[in-house]
């Protein structure tokens, strides 16, 4: 069973989220982030820049390596909303990250045909991905991999949804200019990274969210793929955990954690 961390706003989760990364960083400098773009990973990147910051608990992010869940296809160089100008522009910038140690699918300079083979050869070369952090999509999908993707699946090119590319639209100036494939990590990849955190906030993603942690694993909703992992620690507000039927077992626990887990 995921950990599940309920909380009473964003900050909070990011928070949360921010210390794990801290805590992993502190014993391992050169720590392989798993970098997730969106709304949903802000907190966690604000947080951690100020926990960064903090004279109290120095904290030096300078030898992190990261590596993107995805990337838009047919985006022109440099596009605002590609997510290598969204990693440089909310992770990399405000971390003080080695831009040349953070990767997103496909940045190589090769063609396209082969570009997952070479960004899971490039994870692999790292040592693996030590932190996964994760959203999670209305349908269900966690990266790009929409309902139907297979549970073993690697880093590859994926057509959206048409509800994918809806919800991704308030980046763009028309709904038409959000683009219609990607590069995305699998979910066999993101299963391979040591732990995972996921992170959804509001009632729209209840559903999601209640599928994910509670619900049968199935491809038809790839969140689910999370309940196969060793170590996944779920952080949600209030809203977001609403459909969950074991909620108030996820506030016990999380309570009255041993020291060890503290």
């Amino acid at each position: 069973m995921a950990e599940v961390v309920i909380v009473g706003t964003p900050a909070e989760a990011g928070g949360i989220a921010a210390e794990f990364i801290a805590r992993l960083v502190a014993r391992k400098p050169d720590a392989v982030l798993g970098l997730a773009t969106g709304s949903t990973p802000l907190p966690v990147w604000t947080a951690l820049a100020e926990r960064a910051k903090d004279p109290a608990r120095p904290l030096d992010l300078e030898r992190v390596r990261g590596f993107a869940l995805d990337e838009y296809l047919g985006l022109p160089a440099g596009h605002s909303q590609s997510y290598r100008a969204v990693i440089d522009r909310e992770v990399v910038e405000p971390l003080g990250l080695d831009p040349a140690l953070v990767h997103v699918p496909g940045d190589d300079g090769g063609p396209v045909e082969g570009a997952g083979e070479r960004y899971e050869a490039a994870i692999a070369a790292a040592g693996g991905v030590d932190l996964q952090v994760l959203g999670i999509g209305r349908t269900g999908h966690i990266g790009f991999n929409e309902p139907g993707s297979s549970l073993a699946s690697r880093t590859r090119v994926k057509t959206l949804t048409e509800q994918t590319r809806a919800d991704n639209a308030r980046f763009f100036p028309t709904p038409g200019e959000v683009p219609t494939h990607c590069l995305t990590q699998g979910l066999g990849t993101i299963l391979d990274a040591r732990h995972l955190v996921l992170l959804a906030f509001g009632e729209a993603k209840a559903p999601a969210i209640a599928g994910a942690v509670e619900g049968p694993v199935s491809a038809s909703l790839p969140g689910s793929a999370i309940q196969l992992h060793p170590q996944v620690t779920v952080i949600v507000d209030e809203a977001a955990a609403s459909g969950l039927a074991y909620r108030d077992y996820y506030r016990f626990a999380w309570d009255n954690r041993l020291a060890f887990e503290r």
